[in-house]
């Protein structure tokens, strides 16, 4: 089923469990077991607080000695943590720095945020194109992680595409994860995108972007922060920035959300509003329609619909523009990404599921000034699942959130049955004179 013209590249990402980042670990009790006026943290630091001195020192050397292997200045580390919990906890902020580091370090965790999967790429160009070879262009790829407990988390990846078609360098990843800080936004670092920022995360001691990770530190996201969908957004006047939409996953069910950054080191965060917020899929143009921002999704989990804003996170009047029309399509369509503005108009990766609950990649071409115009659409999928990539975490998909055009051809990061990622290149005039 798959077209011909596909080229696919060497480069396979896989999931490594030896990239851990550390996050907050605070146990609780039970519900039959609670003790009044007690809770479990407090009973945890009573125990810490009656050990000698040397047996602290001993726990702290081990602690250091161990995480830091994979973590810099974990000194630090667990300070910083010690911090976060001793109003909560209402702790005794006059303790030794060994007891604090020893506290840090029991209400801390080290976790594999990509030890099961790594997949769902999105990709946009590298905020810094300095000593990138002629006719090439740096990337920053995106990526859900997947670790204990089925908890999705973002990470990052960059490398250089070109100067050939199918030359792609991948940069080796840090094995150090810089957690995210949660922090009050700063009226003076948000940009306006049309509210305040629902909350701040800085990851500003992340070296490069392969160190920062993005997972769960709200309730609306507890259960995971899956499929960014990141674009590189130009404003009218000329202003970049990269604005990402995900979907935020909670006990309570799924939502939209958006996120900023200038960096990929400091990120706001901020919740969807409208008849499109519990649904998934959602993805922005790179640039305004008509004066307004426009975006692409599927919150009936069928059709793919187009809407436009004053601002990008609240949506009233989406209007369906898609449906499914081919068989490796006919149980559901969507996106597959922001959509790409080429000579022709605007390009979509599209998404398509068929029998077996089959997921196939395909393609469509909307008009540039009226996007509700579908063009042109691929009838056979441009990449489907085969007898080589079918099996994995979830069999029989093959999917992506973002792609990226340089001259007159396509690079297409996408994931193969929701457990790694690789890479292939299409010719931008195959790909159109393949759609009806």
């Amino acid at each position: 089923m798959a077209a011909s013209f596909v080229r696919h590249l060497d480069p396979t990402l896989l999931p490594d469990p030896k990239r851990t980042v550390i996050r907050p670990f605070l146990p609780g009790d039970p519900d039959p077991f609670r003790v009044e006026g007690k809770p479990r943290g407090d009973r945890i630091v009573e125990r810490t607080l009656a050990m000698s001195d040397d047996e602290v020192q001993q726990l702290v050397d081990i602690i250091i000695e161990g995480l830091g292997v994979r973590h810099r200045e974990v000194p630090a580390l667990l300070m910083r943590r010690f911090d976060e919990v001793a109003p909560q906890l209402k702790l005794d902020t006059t303790v030794s720095d060994k007891r604090k580091m020893l506290i840090g370090g029991y209400f801390s965790a080290e976790y594999s945020f990509e030890a099961a999967a790594l997949f769902n790429p999105s990709i946009v160009p590298h905020p810094d194109q300095d000593e990138c070879p002629d006719g090439a262009i740096r990337f920053v790829l995106s990526l859900r992680g997947i670790g204990e407990g089925h908890l999705s988390s973002v990470t990052f990846r960059t490398g250089i595409w070109g100067p050939g078609d199918d030359t792609l360098v991948l940069d080796p990843p840090s094995q150090q994860g810089v957690p995210p800080l949660l922090e009050e936004p700063d009226p003076d670092l948000v940009r306006q995108i049309g509210a305040k920022a629902l909350i701040q995360l800085n990851c500003r001691e992340s070296r490069e972007p392969s160190e920062t990770v993005l997972f769960p530190v709200i309730e609306s996201q507890n259960r995971g922060i899956e499929d960014l969908r990141l674009v590189q957004f130009r404003e009218d006047d000329g202003n970049q920035t990269y604005i990402g939409s995900y979907t935020a996953v909670s006990d309570k069910g799924a939502r939209q959300e958006v996120l900023q950054t200038d960096d990929f080191r400091l990120f706001h965060m901020h919740p969807v509003d409208g008849p499109v917020a519990p649904g998934k899929g959602m993805a922005l143009f790179p640039r305004r329609i008509g004066g307004k921002f426009a975006a692409l999704f599927r919150h009936d989990n069928e059709n793919l619909w187009y809407g436009t804003s004053d601002t990008p996170l609240e949506w009233q009047d989406p209007v369906r523009i898609m449906t499914p029309e081919y068989p490796w399509e006919f149980v559901q369509i969507g996106n597959c990404g922001s959509p790409i503005e080429i000579d022709e108009g605007w390009l979509v990766i599209t998404h398509g599921v068929g029998i077996v609950r089959s997921y196939c990649i395909g393609a469509a071409l909307l008009d540039r000034d009226d996007p509700t115009r579908v063009l042109k659409r691929l009838a056979e999928p441009l990449i489907a699942p085969d007898g080589e990539t079918w099996d994995g975490y979830v069999p029989n998909v093959v999917y992506t959130c973002g792609a990226l055009v340089r001259g007159r051809t396509l690079l297409l990061p996408y994931a193969l049955a929701d457990d790694m990622t690789t890479f292939a290149t299409v010719p931008l005039d195959d790909l159109i004179a393949a759609m009806r």
